[in-house]
């Protein structure tokens, strides 16, 4: 059996679209969509340097990853009429952000001198446990955890005292709401609020750099542009941010999550030296099959053509070979020493599922943290107001028995080193 065999893209059914973004996409079937609502990059710039008053952006970089990017949107994407609406009303927001932040940096230079001191990523497979690990760990108060609401509106910079009731949480609610009313399944898959936390990767949307792209538009050329270009930039950037948003409301560590971080765990390390990672495990061929799920649902949320030309490569839904391909590098990294077996602590899907505190307390004993008996009983009261399945039961098909046996063979090295059990 080659890679080639089974496809999972082909076995997925979209879900029927809510009668409202139906009926809009069809009523703007006649219409000049790209002049109704632009999505080329000097309408963009223009109107967000009109909506802050705000001009410099902070570097001459940006400029070339954004026009490749908007290019690529534009030619590639297929977005439906929906979708064009919520991208530019998005990449407004990111340009704002954008403009904002480096205003605030010149402001407030003593911002750079700001500590990102041992941050804790947590990475892992799509579907590996990666989110409720994190939600579960962010009800530690020591940990900072970017939340949805600061991601989207960073400036100001929040502070301690308001950050509870700063009115963009509501702002952001709304953002999200409009969002999930475009694809409602989706809160089956991954709940998202203005005051939950947020993926790293939603820290990196100002950069017009970052592997989020194509994990949203079918955008081949854009794709192929960032690989060649490397993450470190939109790392670099994100750093700063960081020390924005920490300058005023400080924690002891950022806690921060990112599976789709995986194959740039080398450039992510060379901007965070002393990160610590927490790598979560789970039956690669399982998680292969959820991730799938919600990628084809990313792409739906704008586009009547999820899978594009077919020739865009991710990572993340391709052969099994692709999937192993950052792992792979991940054990040369630790066993070459790139990676420090001291900063590397592995969480097992399985264990947390059947133990989820026992899981959190091995992680603390080899993060060296004190587990407080209150930090505990948050953690716990947590866990017992979100059962699994809470937000509904995210439904999803797993391969025929000679494709599990066949992927079993590909993924043997990954699951042996890491002692990672079979679920089917």
């Amino acid at each position: 059996m080659t890679d080639k065999a089974y496809q999972r893209k082909e076995k997925w059914t979209p879900p029927p679209r809510p009668q409202w973004v139906q009926t809009l996409n069809e009523q703007a079937a006649s219409l000049d969509v790209a002049s109704v609502v632009p999505l080329d990059s000097e309408s963009l710039i223009a109107q967000a340097i009109k909506n802050t008053g705000l001009e410099d952006f902070g570097d001459e970089e940006w400029l070339d990853h954004f026009q490749v990017l908007m290019d690529s949107i534009e030619k590639e994407a297929n977005l439906h009429f929906t979708g064009r609406i919520l991208t530019r009303a998005e990449f407004l927001c990111y340009l704002e952000a954008r403009l904002q932040i480096t205003d605030w940096l010149k402001k407030a230079p003593e911002i750079h001198n700001e500590v990102i001191d041992r941050p804790v990523f947590i990475t892992g497979y799509a579907r590996s446990g990666t989110t409720i690990l994190y939600e579960v760990l962010s009800q530690d108060p020591r940990f900072r955890v970017p939340l949805k609401w600061e991601s989207l509106f960073p400036c100001p910079p929040p502070q301690t005292a308001s950050f509870d009731t700063d009115p963009r949480i509501a702002a952001a609610n709304k953002v999200n709401d409009f969002n999930e009313s475009v694809i409602p399944e989706f809160k089956t898959m991954h709940k998202s609020a203005g005051t939950l936390p947020v993926e790293s990767l939603e820290l990196n949307y100002f950069t017009f750099l970052s592997e989020v792209y194509p994990i949203i538009f079918q955008i081949p050329t854009y794709a192929r542009y960032l690989e060649a270009k490397g993450m470190t930039y939109s790392f670099e950037w994100q750093k700063k941010l960081l020390k924005l948003l920490q300058w005023r409301c400080k924690g002891s560590h950022w806690l921060l999550k990112g599976p789709s971080h995986l194959p740039y765990m080398r450039e992510l390390l060379d901007v965070y030296p002393d990160a610590r990672v927490i790598f979560t495990h789970r039956d690669p061929v399982v998680s292969a099959d959820s991730g799938l799920s919600i990628q084809a649902s990313l792409y739906w949320w704008r586009s009547d053509e999820p899978w594009g030309d077919g020739t865009m490569k991710n990572w993340l839904i391709d052969s099994p070979q692709s999937r192993l391909k950052p792992w792979q590098d991940i054990i040369g990294m630790i066993e070459d020493g790139t990676i420090k077996q001291q900063n590397v602590i592995n969480s097992q899907y399985d264990e947390f599922m059947a133990d989820p505190m026992a899981a959190v307390r091995k992680i603390y004993t080899e993060l060296d943290f004190e587990l407080t008996a209150d930090v505990e009983m948050r953690m716990q009261t947590f866990l017992a107001a979100k059962p699994q399945g809470k937000f509904g039961k995210h439904e999803y098909q797993h391969p025929p028995a000679e494709v599990v046996e066949y992927e079993r063979e590909v993924y043997k090295e990954y699951q042996h080193y890491f002692s990672v059990p079979n679920e089917i």
